[in-house]
């Protein structure tokens, strides 16, 4: 089994920084693309930004400029820079990763990390 256990979530007034840390463990093989979604009540669950094991990302369009993803392989742990927060950033946010077993691939999912930004 993987456990991703996401980190660095809390309230922040608009204009703040925060940065989530999501670190996978147990049996893992090889991680591929881990990524971080957001989730508000009653909408889907909405890809923010993406980065594969070769360290290329991609990003939403909403918070192209503001929130930077970035990974560090040796302990298999995802990070997502937050600037310029919002009140409309407010939400639940996910981290996933890709997990390869030769060639299966599973997805994983943390438990979410609380983000408000209000003043």
């Amino acid at each position: 089994q993987v456990q991703l256990v996401e980190s660095g979530g809390g309230l922040v007034q608009p204009g703040g920084s925060l940065r989530l840390s999501c670190a996978a463990s147990g049996s893992i093989s090889r991680v591929d693309v881990m990524g971080w979604y957001r989730q508000a009540p009653g909408k889907q669950r909405e890809l923010i930004a993406s980065i594969s094991s070769g360290g290329i990302s991609n990003g939403a369009e909403s918070v192209k400029g503001r929130f930077t993803i970035s990974r560090d392989n040796a302990k298999n742990t995802v990070y997502l820079q937050m600037n310029s927060l919002k009140p409309e950033d407010t939400t639940v946010y996910y981290c996933k990763a890709r997990v390869w077993y030769g060639s299966s691939g599973y997805d994983y999912w943390g438990q979410g990390t609380q983000v408000t930004v209000s003043s």
